[in-house]
């Protein structure tokens, strides 16, 4: 699919400021919407809004349907009626630049208790209509993932709660047993099916907020799936397991760019030909649902579908493994016929092949352009602006990169007088050189993260891929979003043509020739 010229930035909802130790989406998520109007930018990119697991990354999540419980507002459920104001009141003293997810959870679901005590106590029957509404539009996949956390709960200190070191008759979903425990934990299967109606309550007037202000929502579907999720628990037949339940293969890439072992993700991998039999239903039903909350999908590793790199699990790295061919153009021919034309992004980089380019261009689906990876190399490089096609999205830098601050800090020399020559600068404003670089390129579409706005060095980066613990947990304040970024980055956007023309303004241009 392709997509007129426009522009955006990267920004996840954990980064807003907010009083509670963490974005959430109320206030702070608004302003930001604002901000990019005022910018005259089109596009705000995410990353996946799961409820996150493992390190807290939100590519490690306990659900590829579900939405993030840590990104309700306290401040709208107040509005709403659902917890007194009191409460609130004085606000823990979080840090104001970093997300505490120790703390955050341990506050959040007090908050997130009390709510539900005040629902369940008939306090406002209307919101009850509404909750029973969501239930049955959504059972597909919600009775499974509540029942799913709430064992987790219940199992926490089983061996860390993953699903299948709990006792084997309900780990094996045998029918008895989850006849038994959906009973014996319904008020905790009913509070997390109540605060999955709370984050979709919120995040969609936010969704419609911002497509009414212009700005086309760009989400993030990570490729693969968390081992400890209900996803995995709920279909087990769709991966490759051994008897205990404890994932056969896993997925990662070989050694490359970030790392010299290769990366090894550990996350299960699927049973492609068992997906095909019912033409791909589960992935049909992830994407349709993803494409209710965003306009638009980055689907990550897109290679993946081509070929994947697959590690037997005993394998401690990602050195040692082999390239297994996916699903290929099936998987995305069973979607298009489901959903209609696929509004998909390729993130396509790697180590990339002509398969993987044929797979990505018959369905005309964006690639991605990192300018951090143009300089310093090979002078002809695929990153360098004047090599673009125009179906790409070309970004300075993602969440697991350096901030382009801190990438010109720590790059080679030739890698910086490379830039230096390429922008014709003296290289006193690199941050922004790049997002001139990146804005004037022929890509359909740019997008930088905040943090190069902002000019902030490696201390705001979000993630760096291979490390775990630490990360994610960048956030800013809602003075540092001023007035004069927003002109400067308009100024921009207009000089290079990225600010949509409404349908009802767009004239055909009409060349007249002199006749001789």
């Amino acid at each position: 699919m392709r997509f007129p010229r426009t522009s955006g930035v990267l920004t996840h909802p954990t980064s807003f400021p907010s009083p509670y130790g963490i974005g959430d989406l109320g206030d702070g998520a608004y302003h930001y919407v604002d901000f990019l109007i005022e910018a005259r930018q089109s596009l705000w990119q995410i990353l996946p809004l799961g409820p996150t697991g493992y390190g807290d990354s939100p590519y490690q999540c306990f659900s590829g349907f579900a939405g993030n419980p840590l990104l309700i507002s306290p401040d709208l459920l107040v509005e709403s009626g659902l917890l007194p104001a009191h409460i609130l009141e004085p606000a823990p003293a979080f840090p104001k630049d970093r997300v505490d997810f120790g703390r955050v959870i341990e506050f959040k679901e007090g908050m997130l208790n009390q709510a539900f005590e005040r629902f369940q106590n008939g306090k406002l029957p209307e919101q009850k209509a509404l909750f029973d509404t969501f239930k049955e539009e959504n059972s597909g996949w919600l009775d499974d993932f509540a029942l799913f956390m709430a064992l987790k709960g219940n199992f926490r200190n089983t061996k860390g709660g993953v699903w299948n070191r709990w006792p084997r008759p309900i780990a094996k979903r045998q029918t008895a047993a989850l006849e038994e425990w959906t009973a014996k934990l319904s008020q905790e299967i009913e509070q997390h099916k109540f605060e999955q109606y709370l984050f979709f309550e919120q995040w969609l007037p936010l969704k419609k907020y911002a497509n009414e202000g212009g700005i086309k929502i760009i989400g993030d579907v990570p490729i693969f799936v968390a081992f400890d999720s209900d996803d995995v628990w709920s279909n087990p037949e769709l991966f490759y397991l051994d008897d205990e339940g404890e994932p056969s293969v896993v997925a990662g890439v070989p050694p490359d760019y970030f790392s010299k072992t290769g990366q090894r993700w550990g996350n299960p991998l699927y049973r492609w030909s068992v997906m095909a039999e019912d033409g791909f239903s589960w992935w049909v039903k992830r994407l349709g649902l993803t494409l209710r909350t965003v306009d638009i999908v980055r689907i990550d590793h897109f290679r993946g579908f081509d070929a994947y790199w697959e590690i037997l699990a005993e394998n401690p790295t990602a050195e040692t493994g082999r390239w297994v061919k996916g699903p290929g153009a099936g998987l995305f021919e069973a979607m298009e016929e489901a959903l209609g034309e696929l509004p998909i992004i390729a993130e396509d980089l790697g180590v990339i092949t002509p398969e993987v380019e044929a797979l990505r261009d018959r369905f005309e689906f964006p690639g991605m352009k990192i300018l951090q990876f143009a300089f310093g190399g090979e002078r002809n490089s695929s990153f360098l602006p004047h090599n673009y096609g125009r179906n790409s999205v070309v970004y300075t830098g993602t969440h697991d990169n350096e901030t382009t601050t801190g990438w010109y800090k720590n790059a080679k020399v030739d890698e910086k007088d490379h830039l230096r020559r390429y922008v014709d600068r003296g290289g006193s404003d690199y941050a922004w050189d790049m997002i001139k670089l990146a804005y004037s390129s022929v890509a359909d579409m740019a997008v930088v993260p905040l943090q190069d706005l902002l000019k902030l060095d490696n201390s705001a980066r979000m993630n760096f891929p291979g490390k775990s613990g630490g990360w994610w947990t960048w956030r800013y304040q809602k003075e540092t979003l001023s007035s004069e970024i927003a002109s400067r980055l308009g100024e921009i956007t207009e000089l290079f043509g990225r600010v949509p023309i409404p349908e009802d303004e767009v004239k055909e241009e009409v060349i007249e020739i002199d006749e001789f």
